[in-house]
């Protein structure tokens, strides 16, 4: 049987889509394009912004034509399952179960018949993880490893904690046994994701914290890099960074939520720091880890930032000096406090807003990039583009470099000697 599956959104996502790719596969199901002819279309629906929320629907409605089974999972289904349902669709789940959710698609599609199979649940009641196998297409160099799933921090503008209900942890030893597999299957590089790491192991008997879970996998898989999804800032402490900083296989790339750089701001969106606190999460991995790459995720125009706000944010940006940023003019999302919030920014000027932190951005991010020339790194080679070795170094810098040999999932010690925009041209030592 032919399946074609579309993903839309995050990491966590891609690794469920990835799983049910893989479930499919073993069960003997052929895995064609989304534009191709196929019994199923799976549609993995995103619905972080209400720009997700209309790409999920116009892949359900691209699906709805081609006379097929059209089965549909995801966040957007499970916030919003009587908006997916009025468009026809024969099969719905939300974010859980996606075992459940193939076993249905696959009856659905031998039975040749069209129906309004609801698998939705209860996302508040979930309590236990799903265990879906961890990996990566045959191709990558790096396997994604979801370990947590939830968020109960109700940040004044996100729908997620309602897609996705509270924190679940797959156990150590689980985390330990699947690094260990990806290890032996040839992986060289292990991306800890979910949707809130830094709240990893708070449902656990004994309570681990992240570190625990880091120093676990380098014990399992020792010499395969690991790689930290996004962290809330106040998971970096002494304590943390005392553990890991001697851990080989942490790469030093550390993601940091900020969403913005005024701390009135920051209170509208119930966020749970401070700038101060944010400075000092910063100025302790700067003190435990050699120049690592700090990145970070920007919200701007949020509603009620005024001018000095979003000045206040700037200098905030351009002192922290992050090696790359994502910057997003604020999105109003349907269901959230932000939503409904007095002193909405206007469109226009949010596009001003985001221009100007995009441009510290590329500042800071092209100062980060010229401190590492003369460096040795080790990178991990992925890719050949254009006649060069394309692949990154464990502060996540890009990295090309020239050769004839096939360097796809190896890892070489470089110099890196040239900057080309935004990559770092590098040559072997002689």
């Amino acid at each position: 049987m032919k399946f074609a599956i579309y993903t839309l959104g995050c990491k966590v996502n891609q690794y469920e889509t990835q799983a049910m790719e893989t479930e499919l596969k073993n069960r003997g199901h052929q895995l064609v394009g989304f534009d191709e002819a196929a019994q199923v279309y799976i549609i993995n629906t995103c619905t972080v912004t209400a720009v997700s929320d209309k790409k999920s629907r116009s892949a359900i409605r691209q699906a709805k034509k081609r006379g097929a089974v059209v089965a549909v999972c995801g966040c957007y289904a499970q916030t919003d399952p009587a908006a997916v349902r009025a468009l026809g669709v024969d099969l719905l789940s939300g974010t859980g179960d996606h075992i459940a959710f193939l076993d249905r698609a696959e009856e659905l599609a031998e039975l040749r018949c069209a129906g309004a199979a609801d698998l939705v649940d209860d996302v508040m009641g979930r309590r236990s993880f799903e265990y879906l196998p961890a990996g990566g297409l045959s191709q990558r160099t790096r396997a994604m490893l979801k370990v947590e799933d939830g968020c109960v921090n109700f940040c004044s503008y996100c729908i997620i904690p309602y897609a996705r209900g509270p924190v679940r942890s797959m156990p150590l030893e689980t985390v330990k046994a699947e690094a260990a597999r990806l290890a032996a299957e040839g992986y060289r590089e292990m991306v800890v994701t979910g949707i809130e790491i830094s709240s990893w192991g708070r449902d656990l008997p004994g309570k681990p914290e992240l570190a625990d879970l880091i120093l676990g996998v380098a014990q399992a898989a020792p010499g395969v890099r690991i790689r930290l999804g996004s962290l809330e800032p106040r998971t970096i402490t002494e304590d943390f960074c005392h553990r890991t900083a001697g851990v080989r296989e942490l790469c030093p790339h550390f993601h940091l939520s900020l969403q913005s750089g005024c701390d009135a701001t920051l209170k509208r969106m119930n966020r749970k720091y401070d700038t101060a606190r944010y400075r000092e999460s910063v100025t302790l991995l700067r003190n435990y880890f050699d120049d690592p790459g700090i990145t970070t995720d920007l919200i701007v125009g949020f509603p009620g930032e005024t001018g000095e706000e979003f000045a206040q944010t700037l200098a905030f940006i351009r002192e922290m000096g992050f090696s790359a940023m994502h910057v997003f003019p604020y999105s109003r999302r349907g269901g959230t406090p932000a939503a409904k919030m007095e002193g909405q920014v206007l469109n226009a000027e949010k596009e001003i807003r985001a221009k100007a932190a995009r441009e510290a951005a590329e500042e800071m991010k092209q100062a980060y990039l010229e401190r590492q020339l003369g460096k040795t790194a080790h990178v991990l080679f992925e890719e050949e583009r254009d006649g060069l070795w394309h692949g990154h170094a464990p502060n996540y810098i890009e990295v090309a470099m020239a050769s004839d040999a096939d360097l796809h999932n190896e890892v070489r010690t470089v110099i890196l000697a040239g900057l080309d925009g935004d990559t770092l041209r590098c040559s072997l030592p002689e």
